[in-house]
């Protein structure tokens, strides 16, 4: 029983089993239809899309394309345009070639002609200069014949007459204007100087190497001179002198060649006396001190100067060149008061004359300051003088005239001559300078030698302490006009080998005796 309710159990299974395979079969196939339709119309639709989207991205396609055919169309416009204008320029300027070279080809056409022409000329030339050098050739050999002279000889001929006319018109020129000269300028300038001099009224002040302290006892030397000589050495290192303690009762001597120096010394050694205390630290206090002092002084002869000159404004600098001054001395005359005669005498001239007379004091206060420092900078003392004047602030014509007063530049101004004038002045005044004797033996012996080395110079003396100097010359070598040239170019030599003070008279004598004797 239970086996046939299982196999109807199967059985119905079996069948429900169908049954719902069928039912979803027919189901499937329902779906399934209506998914094609769907399916369809979707494609359909994307079709439809498809269509629409290709018509419309040709037409987007064709708008840029006609749109990028008309920008082309603008660009090409441009550019057409740009090329027509750079087609216009470059056919102006090949014009403008043509023309040029039209120009240069017509301008080389006339140097063609004027060559030629030239040319012919020049043949010409050639023609006419070899006819002349054959006519000349012809007369020289018919001037030779008639005067019986070469040419070579008559060359020399021609020079010696014409060198002897020219120095006789020379001589006489020379001649007529020297008197001219003594005739308009002797007489002024006379009374110019005489009257400069007149009024300068100066002392004259010998140099020398030598500076003598007094000392109260001669105990003060051996305390000067210290334990085995330790303040002496001390005292000569510091200053830069040499101090000599001889037997001269009451005195020490300072020897040296810088007075500035000797100065210092001096100052420091008369404060050691003073102050009692003598060894080398209070030495080295007493020279700082000496030197400090010393150069007060110096500052206040400079200003002292200044003042006494009416030259104001002056740099510091220059006012301590003149202090220093005062400590030099040119052959035995004190720079510095040279310089203020100088500055008097100029100023008095100028006046004369009608000039600027505190443009000439001034020049003549600072003619020589370039002497302060002439072991310190190399050059004449003039020329450092006219640089140091510019340094320190002076005008072109103060500078100007420090520098000419030994005619080693050119005066710019009338005042700057009178410098030479005045300097020679202070200078050559009797007593103001010293030499030495073997000095003035020398140069009154180097100006008889130079007269002598002229021709025709018989006898030369020298006279007047070295100030003139007479030659006698042969009458028969040298005539009257030959004379008036010797002079002169003894003068020149003397001036251009010699060095010397003041001024040198040049008299050249021509004597020519006959003797007869009757009996």
């Amino acid at each position: 029983m239970s086996d046939e309710i299982l196999s109807i159990l199967l059985l119905t299974g079996g069948a429900s089993l169908l049954a719902g395979a069928f039912l979803s079969w027919i189901y499937h196939r329902f779906q399934v239809g209506s998914f094609e339709a769907i399916k369809k119309e979707i494609l359909e639709k994307a079709n439809k899309e498809s269509e629409a989207l290709k018509v419309q991205g040709q037409l987007n396609h064709k708008q840029k394309e006609i749109e990028l055919q008309r920008e082309a169309e603008r660009y090409w416009q441009n550019e057409r345009r740009k090329f027509q204008i750079e087609e216009e320029r470059i056919k102006q300027r090949e014009d403008k070639l043509e023309n040029r070279l039209n120009l240069v080809e017509k301008k080389l056409s006339d140097i063609e002609k004027r060559e030629a022409i030239l040319a012919a000329r020049k043949e010409e030339l050639k023609r006419d200069r070899e006819t002349v050098e054959k006519n000349q050739i012809l007369l020289k050999e018919s001037l030779e014949r008639v005067s019986g002279l070469t040419l070579v000889e008559a060359k020399e001929a021609l020079i010696n007459q014409l060198t002897h006319e020219v120095k006789s018109d020379a001589a006489n020129l020379t001649r007529r204007l020297i008197q001219e000269a003594k005739e308009n300028a002797e007489g002024e300038a006379a009374r110019i100087i005489s009257i400069a001099c007149g009024r300068i009224a100066s002392s004259t002040v010998s140099d020398c190497t030598v500076s003598t302290v007094a000392i109260p006892n001669d105990d003060m030397k051996g305390r000067i001179i210290g334990r085995e000589g330790r303040n002496i050495r001390a005292l000569e290192q510091a200053t830069g002198v040499n101090v000599v303690i001889d037997d001269t009762p009451g005195a020490v001597v300072l020897t040296g060649f810088d007075p500035i120096r000797r100065h210092v010394a001096k100052t420091a050694i008369l404060d050691l006396i003073s102050d009692g205390r003598i060894h080398p630290t209070r030495i080295d206090e007493a020279v700082e001190k000496a030197k400090s002092k010393v150069q007060k002084e110096i500052r206040k002869l400079g200003e002292d100067a200044a003042l006494r000159v009416g030259a104001i404004n002056l740099h510091p600098e220059i006012l301590d060149l003149l202090g220093k001054l005062a400590f030099r001395y040119s052959y035995g005359q004190n720079v510095l008061e040279h310089s203020v005669e100088v500055a008097h005498l100029m100023g008095i001239m100028a006046g004369e004359l009608g000039l600027d007379s505190q443009l000439a004091k001034r020049i003549g206060l600072l003619h020589d300051m370039g002497k302060a420092v002439t072991h310190e900078i190399e050059g004449t003392h003039a020329v450092i003088g006219h640089d140091l004047a510019l340094k320190y602030g002076e005008t072109k014509s103060v500078a100007n005239g420090i520098g000419c007063h030994h005619y080693e530049m050119e005066a710019l101004t009338v005042e700057g001559s009178l410098c030479s004038s005045a300097d020679a002045i202070s200078a050559s005044r009797p007593g103001a300078r010293i030499e030495a004797v073997e000095q003035y033996v020398k140069r009154v012996k180097k100006l008889e030698e130079i007269a002598h080395e002229f021709p025709g110079v018989e006898k030369a003396y020298a006279l007047q302490a070295g100030r003139e100097v007479r030659v006698v010359v042969l009458p028969d070598m040298i005539d009257d006009d030959g004379l008036i040239n010797l002079a002169r170019d003894l003068k020149k030599r003397v001036e251009g080998t010699m060095e010397y003070p003041g001024k040198i008279k040049v008299t050249v004598i021509r004597e020519k005796r006959a003797v007869e004797y009757a009996v």
